[in-house]
């Protein structure tokens, strides 16, 4: 459960809102960033902290919802404010089907099942280039917003400031729901679960499709917030971030997504002059909240007066230890 009174997550979608009237258009890329990273983080935490599923197709589906709310623009000229959805139910049906041929399979097996479909999606985006424009990406057209006195950069902040609170709120509700309890019921026991009736197939390719959209959503924001597309935004170190985000956070809290992806985007922007020492700075921090905080930041939030969040992986060391394992490409 989310806190009561959720005072800190109120502060801080209010602090983020004058940001545009106050801030530089650095910072304003930052605030941007941060509610895109949120929502990639949030419905990677669905698929993995809350139903236990070692996935590692979500940089993949975060390039899908970006590539196709860019194409439809860029090809066929279909307004933002329908590409951006477009985009998202892309990538879900995406999600979808990619989860049907791997919902046979689990922990390892699964991981590099997901893992071999982000590689072919990277393909796709690299050699297709009819559609994609190849390695060189492409340009997207800026949005426009009917408000006078909105920037293209100030619109687009708005709309991913008010999706990432929107879909924060639907998923902390979705894991009090029945979904959620089936979702952690697979999680805790697969065996345990269906002798209770869960139905797992449908949990899990739930738990794909809705971390799919997540996922789509984000890649929509980020290639209207950038302006461009390319396949390099969406490989394997895409996927580390995002992993880190949910380990260093917390595996099964929705409050650690969010922590985690700010302390992540900060962690990247501190290291954004040593582009060659990222990879071996996130990947040693992986392993410092592997060690030391298991349970990641929401762990110690367990502190404060009123916090109530129960959804925590019980076998947190374990859990951090499978997330946060990200296999190796193989050689060509």
């Amino acid at each position: 459960m989310m806190p009561r009174p959720p005072w800190l997550g109120l502060a801080a979608a209010l602090a983020l809102a004058v940001l545009p009237l106050v801030a530089n258009p650095y910072l304003l890329f930052l605030g941007n960033q941060l509610c895109i990273f949120v929502i990639l983080a949030v419905g990677l935490n669905l698929l993995v902290g809350y139903c236990g599923q070692l996935a590692f197709a979500h940089a993949a589906l975060f390039g899908v919802g970006a590539y196709g709310t860019a194409l439809l623009k860029v090809h066929l000229g279909v307004p933002f404010a329908l590409s951006l959805p477009a985009g998202a139910l892309l990538a879900t049906a995406v999600g979808l089907a990619i989860s049907f041929p791997a919902l046979r399979l689990s922990g390892l097996y699964l991981s590099l099942a997901t893992l071999a479909f982000a590689q072919f999606t990277l393909w796709v985006f690299l050699n297709w280039e009819p559609v994609t424009f190849g390695a060189g990406g492409f340009r997207v057209p800026a949005p426009s917003f009917l408000l006078t006195g909105i920037t293209p950069g100030m619109g687009v902040f708005y709309v991913s400031l008010l999706l990432a609170v929107l879909l924060t709120l639907a998923a902390a509700s979705l894991v009090r729901s029945r979904l959620g309890r089936a979702m952690i019921a697979v999680r805790d026991g697969e065996v345990a679960a269906q002798a209770l009736g869960v139905d797992l197939l449908r949990t899990k390719a739930m738990a794909f499709g809705l971390s799919a959209f997540y996922a789509g959503t984000a890649g929509g924001l980020q290639a209207l917030m950038l302006g461009y597309v390319a396949p390099e935004s969406f490989d394997l170190f895409q996927m580390v971030l995002m992993k880190a985000m949910i380990v260093l956070g917390g595996l099964g809290s929705i409050a650690g997504s969010v922590i985690g992806a700010g302390a992540v985007l900060f962690l990247l922007e501190g290291l954004r002059a040593f582009k060659g020492g990222q990879e071996i700075a996130f990947g040693g921090l992986l392993m410092l909240a592997v060690i030391f905080a298991p349970r990641g930041l929401a762990g110690a939030l367990h502190r404060l007066p009123g916090w109530r969040e129960r959804h925590l992986r019980a076998d947190a060391p374990a859990a951090a230890a499978a997330a946060a394992t990200v296999p190796q490409e193989a050689p060509p």
